[in-house]
């Protein structure tokens, strides 16, 4: 099970619960949403980021095999932020504070 909260200036918009397929469907109408809201066309919103167009058109497709630095570029340009929670969150943060 995936739980992911996906948060657009730093209000939290939507929570992504379930399988890996269901994930990647979720996350392309996210970005599609947040690009056509930002008024950009698939090519403006790659060259922001600076990825290729159609690596912005299999994220919106849902396709498995993005690269997550790719995501994440396109997903910073959206100012769309990724949060990931699990009970063990509050540990390690806590072991990195004190290392």
């Amino acid at each position: 099970m995936i739980i992911i909260l996906i948060s657009h200036k730093n209000k939290n918009i939507t929570v992504i619960t379930g399988t890996n397929m269901d994930f990647e469907k979720k996350i392309a109408k996210i970005v599609r949403f947040h690009r056509m809201k930002s008024g950009l066309n698939q090519k403006q919103l790659a060259d922001h980021a600076g990825v290729g167009k159609t690596a912005v058109f299999d994220i919106e497709k849902g396709k498995e095999s993005i690269r997550l630095s790719t995501l994440m570029k396109v997903l910073e340009v959206l100012n769309i932020k990724i949060k990931f929670e699990s009970p063990l969150m509050n540990v390690m943060e806590d072991e990195n504070e004190k290392s």
